[in-house]
C-alpha cells in the first residue's frame, strides 16, 4: 500500500504513520527525517538541500522530490510505503505525479484547529530520533525521555501557539487544496478525530480495510 497522509500540523500524522508502518510492515517516509539523513550522507541531492538550509532558505520542491525519489527507490519501499510531510502544495503533488511515484491512497486526518493549537503546547519531540510523544494523549515511560532511544524530549520552536495558528494559516493556503487534487483523482479518504489515538487508528483502519 502507499499512502499519503495529510492534516493540519498536529493533526496526529507522524504517530498514526508510525502505528500504521508496523501494521503494514512498510516504512514510513518523513520529508524532514530524509532530508537530515540525505544531507549527513552527503548525496548530491543531500548537498544541494544542505545549501539552502544553511542560507535560510526554503529547499525547493525539485530537489525535495528528487530525495523523496532516491528513498522511495530502495528495497525497503518496494512492497509499500507511508509518506508523511510530502507533498506539502499541488505542484509538489504534481512534480511526484509526472516524476511516476505512484499512490493508492491519500488519507487526510481532520482535526480543528482550535483542538490542534491545545494538542501542540503538550507535544515533545526526541532531539535525536525525532520520534514525537505528548504529555497528554501519549506519554513518554519516563518524563522527558524517549521511549525508543532513551534521548532527551524537547519543546520545538514551531509548537509556541502563535507559530501554530501562522502554521494552521499556510496549512489551509496550501496545503489543503491537496485534498481537491486526490479528490480528483478518485484517492482522498478522509478520517475524523477521535477522542484516543487508538480510537483514531481503529477508524483508519476501518477506512483502509486493513
Amino acid at each position: 500500500m502507499r499512502l499519503i497522509l495529510l492534516g493540519a500540523p498536529g493533526a496526529g500524522k507522524g504517530t498514526q504513520a508510525e502505528i500504521l508502518s508496523r501494521l503494514l510492515s512498510i516504512p514510513t517516509i518523513s520529508t524532514g527525517n530524509i532530508l537530515r539523513a540525505a544531507m549527513k550522507a552527503g548525496t548530491e541531492v543531500g548537498l544541494k538541500a544542505k545549501a539552502y538550509v544553511e542560507s535560510g532558505q526554503l529547499v525547493p520542491d525539485e530537489v525535495i522530490i528528487g530525495i523523496i525519489r532516491e528513498r522511495l527507490a530502495e528495497p525497503d519501499c518496494a512492497a509499500g510505503y507511508i509518506l508523511d510531510g510530502v507533498p506539502r502544495t499541488i505542484p509538489q503533488a504534481q512534480t511526484m505525479e509526472d516524476m511516476g511515484i505512484e499512490i493508492d491512497c491519500a488519507l487526510s486526518i481532520e482535526v480543528e484547529d482550535e483542538v490542534i493549537v491545545r494538542r501542540m503546547s503538550g507535544r515533545r519531540t526526541c532531539k535525536d530520533c525525532s520520534a514525537t510523544f505528548h504529555v497528554e494523549s501519549n506519554p513518554p515511560k519516563t518524563e522527558g525521555k524517549c521511549d525508543f532511544c532513551g534521548s532527551e524530549l524537547t519543546i520545538r520552536k514551531d509548537d509556541a501557539p502563535e507559530t501554530v495558528k501562522n502554521r494552521l494559516t499556510t496549512y489551509h493556503r496550501e496545503t489543503e487544496p491537496l485534498k481537491a487534487f486526490y479528490a480528483e483523482r478518485g484517492k482522498l479518504r478522509e478520517v475524523r478525530n477521535q477522542p484516543s489515538i487508538e480510537a483514531t487508528t481503529a477508524a483508519i483502519r476501518d477506512c483502509l480495510g486493513i
